[in-house]
C-alpha cells in the first residue's frame, strides 16, 4: 500500500530506500529528587559541557566547509560559560538535579531568542540541540540524533539538529524527510551542501509508523511511503567536476557566482570553493557577543579578516541588520509587539546614525587594508527616501558604490525609482518571501508559503529585473533561492547579474548555468512566473531548461 505526502522540496534529486527514524530527544528531566549535596551536583555540569564540546570539536576537525562551521558553532555553544553558570546557580539555589537545571537554563536562553524573532530565533534549534545533548551526558544516556547507519537509508525526523545534519554521511543517507523546518533551515542548507535530496515540512510523515520504504522527490517536495520494502536508488545532484570556476552561460552571458559569508572561516571556505567574490557579508558576527558597541578599530580589524582572502575581488558588505528582532546589548531598543515589522535594519540606523557612520568608516578602512573591491548595502529598505539617505552616508564615508537589499515588497514595487537612487540592488529572497506571504520563515506550518519557487515571488523578482535592465544597473540575489541550480537559472532569466549562496552550492550552480543559454534561462523564467503554484513552476522551468 502506498501513501503520498507533500512538503517543501529543499534539495533536488530523487531517492528511495528503507526508513530509519531519528531518535527524539529524551523526556524533560524531572525536578526531583533534590541532590543530597547541591555543590557537588553543580560541579558536575561544567566538566560534562567540556566533554560534550570536546567531542563536537573532534567531529568538526574531521568535517569540511559548512558542516565544519556548524559543528564548531555547536561546540562553542556547549562550552558557553553563561549556560553552565546559570545551571549551576539553579542547582544551588533551588536544589535541582543537574540535568533539570541545564534544561531550565537552556530554555531561558531559547525563550529569549524566540521572543526576539528574526536571525536570533533561528538559533533556538541550536540551543535545544546543545541542551538535549548535555542532559543526555549528565544522565549517562545515549544522545538524541541520527543512529549508526548499517546501510543506505532514508532518514525521517521531526527536525534535524545542526550537529546531526553536519555529521551526515552522504554515502549512506539517501534522502532526508522532516516534519518541521523550512527552506532556510539547517536541514535544507546542509542537505543542498551534501547533495542529498530533502523534503521538509512534510505533514503526516511521523504518523506513518508502518512505513518500511520511502520514495523522496526533493525537486517537487513529494514523498511516497510504502509498507513494503522499496528498491534502493538515488540520483546524483553533485556538479560536474570540470566546472570552470566562472559563472557563464553557453552563449557567453556572464553571471558572477558569489558567496554568503559571516566570519573569517566562511571567507576561507568560500575561496576554497571557488567563489568569485562575496555577494553578502553579514557584519553581525562582530556585534552579537558585544556588551557595548565595538570601536571603529575593532570593527576595522574584524572586517579586514573577512575581506583579506578577496583582495582584488568584489565584496558586498551589508550594514548592521539589527533592531527589535535582533537585539544587541548596546542598542537601546524597546520591546515591540511584532518585532519583524518594527524598528530594524535601516530604520534603526536612522535612529542611531552615529552607529551607522562608525560602521561605514570601519568598512572603508578595512577595504583599504585588504584590497577588496568593497560595496555596501543597507537591509530592510522600504522606500526610495531611505535608499537615497543611505547612499549619501556611504558616499560621505568614502565608499563609492552603495546599494540596498530588496526584502520588502514595497521596495520591489518601486524598483524603477529605487535604481535611480542606488548603484545596485540585491534580492534577499528569504525575507522577501516571508513578507510577501505574511508567513514567518521559521514556522514549519507555513513553510510551503516560503517556497522560493512561489510564482508571486518570481513576479516580484521580474519587476526588479526589468528595472535593472532599464537603468543599466545590476540586480543580484543573495537569498537561499540562489543555491538551487534550476532556480538559479530562472533567476538569471529574470535579470540577475550575480548569484550569492552558501559556498558548498557554488559548483553545482556553476555547472548548471554553464549547461544552458541565456535565452533558455529567460524562457524558463517566463514559464515559471506564469504558473499558479510552486510545484507547477518547478515543472515548467525544468521542462524549459531541458
Amino acid at each position: 500500500m502506498w501513501t503520498r505526502l507533500s512538503g517543501v522540496g529543499v534539495s533536488p534529486g530523487r531517492a528511495s530506500g528503507p526508513v530509519v527514524r531519528v531518535a527524539e530527544p529524551l523526556p524533560e528531566p524531572p525536578a526531583t529528587p533534590a541532590p543530597a549535596d547541591p555543590a557537588a551536583e553543580a560541579a558536575r555540569i561544567r566538566p560534562a559541557a567540556e566533554r560534550l564540546a570536546g567531542r563536537l570539536h573532534e567531529r568538526a576537525a574531521a568535517a569540511e566547509g559548512e558542516a565544519r562551521a556548524v559543528l564548531e558553532t555547536t561546540a562553542m555553544m556547549a562550552a558557553d560559560p553563561a549556560l553552565a553558570t546559570q545551571a549551576e546557580k539553579l542547582v544551588v539555589t533551588r536544589s535541582l538535579p543537574a540535568a533539570r537545571a541545564v534544561h531550565e537554563a537552556a530554555q531561558s536562553f531559547a525563550d529569549a531568542l524566540e521572543a526576539a524573532g528574526g536571525y536570533l530565533a533561528e538559533r533556538v534549534r541550536d540551543i535545544h540541540d546543545v541542551r538535549d545533548r548535555l542532559v543526555a551526558e549528565l544522565l549517562g544516556a545515549e544522545p538524541p540524533g541520527v543512529p549508526e547507519l548499517t546501510g543506505p537509508s532514508v532518514l525521517v525526523a521531526r527536525d534535524l539538529a545542526p550537529a546531526d545534519t553536519a555529521g551526515l554521511d552522504p554515502t549512506k543517507v539517501l534522502a532526508l524527510v522532516t516534519a518541521e523546518g523550512g527552506p532556510t533551515s539547517h536541514t535544507a542548507i546542509l542537505a543542498r551542501a551534501l547533495g542529498i535530496p530533502a523534503v521538509v515540512a512534510c505533514r503526516g510523515i511521523l504518523e506513518l509508523a508502518d512505513a518500511d520504504g520511502l520514495v523522496v522527490d526533493g525537486d517537487n517536495g513529494l514523498v511516497e511511503a510504502s509498507d513494503l520494502p522499496v528498491e534502493v536508488r538515488a540520483t546524483s545532484t553533485t556538479a560536474e567536476p570540470d566546472w570552470s570556476g566562472e559563472g557563464r552561460t553557453t552563449d557567453g552571458y556572464r553571471v558572477k557566482l558569489l558567496a554568503n559569508v559571516g566570519s573569517p572561516d566562511d571567507a576561507r571556505a568560500a575561496t576554497e570553493a571557488g567563489a568569485e567574490g562575496v555577494g553578502l557579508f553579514r557584519t553581525e558576527f562582530c556585534y552579537l557577543s558585544a556588551t557595548e558597541e565595538p570601536s571603529e578599530d575593532e570593527q576595522r580589524a574584524a572586517y579586514a579578516a573577512v575581506l583579506a582572502p578577496f583582495a582584488g575581488k568584489p565584496v558586498v558588505v551589508r550594514t548592521l541588520d539589527a533592531g527589535a528582532d535582533k537585539p544587541l546589548p548596546f542598542l537601546d531598543t524597546e520591546a515591540e509587539p511584532n518585532p519583524a515589522l518594527g524598528v530594524r535594519g535601516i530604520r534603526l540606523s536612522h535612529t542611531l546614525t552615529g552607529t551607522l557612520d562608525r560602521q561605514l568608516a570601519a568598512i572603508a578602512a578595512a577595504a583599504a587594508d585588504s584590497g577588496a573591491e568593497v560595496s555596501v548595502m543597507a537591509p530592510m529598505v522600504a522606500t526610495v527616501e531611505e535608499a537615497g539617505w543611505f547612499v549619501e552616508r556611504a558616499r560621505a564615508a568614502g565608499i563609492a558604490r552603495a546599494g540596498v537589499m530588496i526584502e520588502v515588497p514595497a521596495a520591489a514595487l518601486t524598483a524603477r525609482e529605487m535604481f535611480a537612487a542606488v548603484d545596485f540592488v540585491s534580492l534577499g529572497t528569504n525575507d522577501l518571501a516571508q513578507y510577501t506571504f505574511a508567513a514567518d520563515r521559521q514556522v514549519g506550518a507555513v513553510a510551503t508559503l516560503n517556497d522560493p519557487w512561489q510564482p508571486a515571488l518570481l513576479r516580484l523578482a521580474a519587476l526588479v529585473g526589468q528595472a535593472a535592465t532599464e537603468h543599466g544597473k545590476p540586480m543580484g540575489v543573495c537569498g537561499e533561492a540562489a543555491a538551487d541550480p534550476a532556480l538559479a537559472c530562472v533567476l538569471v532569466g529574470l535579470g540577475a547579474a550575480s548569484l550569492s549562496m552558501n559556498s558548498a552550492a557554488l559548483a553545482r550552480v556553476g555547472a548548471r548555468i554553464a549547461a544552458v543559454s541565456l535565452d533558455r534561462c529567460q524562457t524558463a523564467a517566463q514559464a515559471a512566473a506564469a504558473t499558479a503554484d510552486p510545484v507547477t513552476a518547478r515543472t515548467a522551468a525544468k521542462a524549459a531548461l531541458g
